[in-house]
């Protein structure tokens, strides 16, 4: 009776967690392994892959030049970060504190433009900072410049792009973490005399590092390989790590190359995730 009760309890584990488990394997687990696998192969003389184990692709992505692409992107990855921090805390800090119903649907104006094809809404900010732009125009008709300012195809277009693309996945961590606040310590700092600033420091900022930790690792790694905001915001003059991979994958067809740039790029996921879990939870980024 006690095998059959055994037996009926990991059946029902496996239905439940079967499915879930064999999308991973399919679509995460074994891609991940043939992306490992072709980055140690070798390149065909018309492109493709040939099975030839060979350690030149991680060669390559060693050299100065990809090197300087791969710190350059580093970071702009953390410039994106900080900016949508600072942009971010005094946001969510406001959502918090407004009614829920009111918080809620401002929430959901954060998203909406998610609902929007990426390109699209970056080629709206391209059509508004180029030189024969909106902005560009309104300032010369209104005599405040005498020629269009330089905005776009600019790694400062770039970083606009960034931030703009990832703000959401900054604030909603944030404003969840905030609105957790145990608002009694916060006035028994006040009662005991602690000014506005001390008690941020010692009782707010604390409180609220998980928000923060899982915004920026939210924030941190797609903007590592968002290749899309680096050519639509800069043009061919902004080059950086997921530009690199998608170059070597569709048009040099260097695929060990590519792979090989993909396989640094899951490492530094990693590092960041194994760092986020020493002083952090993973269950934040959920």
């Amino acid at each position: 009776m006690k095998k059959i009760k055994n037996n009926k309890t990991r059946l029902s584990i496996l239905i439940m967690v079967g499915p879930t488990a064999l999308w991973l394997i399919l679509f995460l687990l074994i891609p991940m392994i043939y992306v490992v696998y072709i980055s140690f192969c070798t390149r065909g003389t018309f492109g493709g892959v040939e099975n030839v184990l060979t350690l030149d692709s991680y060669r390559k992505i060693f050299s100065s030049l990809y090197m300087s692409v791969t710190l350059k992107s580093l970071v702009m990855a953390f410039e994106t970060c900080a900016i949508c921090l600072v942009i971010a805390y005094p946001f969510a800090w406001f959502l918090s504190k407004l009614p829920k119903n009111v918080s809620s649907f401002l929430q959901l104006l954060i998203m909406l433009p998610f609902w929007v094809n990426g390109l699209l809404r970056l080629n709206g900010w391209s059509n508004i900072l180029r030189d024969s732009g909106l902005l560009n125009t309104v300032l010369i008709n209104l005599g405040i410049i005498s020629s269009p300012l330089k905005i776009m195809y600019t790694d400062g277009a770039v970083l606009l792009g960034m931030v703009y693309c990832f703000f959401p996945f900054m604030v909603l961590p944030l404003q969840t973490s905030i609105s957790k606040l145990d608002q009694s310590l916060i006035e028994a700092s006040m009662d005991l005399g602690a000014t506005k600033r001390r008690t941020f420091m010692r009782v707010v900022l604390p409180q609220t590092l998980p928000g923060i930790f899982a915004g920026t690792i939210q924030v941190f790694i797609p903007s590592l390989g968002a290749f899309f905001v680096a050519d639509v915001m800069g043009g061919g003059s902004s080059v950086y790590l997921g530009n690199i991979i998608q170059e070597q994958f569709l048009k040099a067809r260097n695929w060990p190359l590519g792979a090989a740039f993909s396989v640094l790029l899951i490492i530094f996921t990693l590092v960041v995730l194994k760092f986020y879990s020493k002083v952090g939870s993973l269950d934040d980024l959920a």
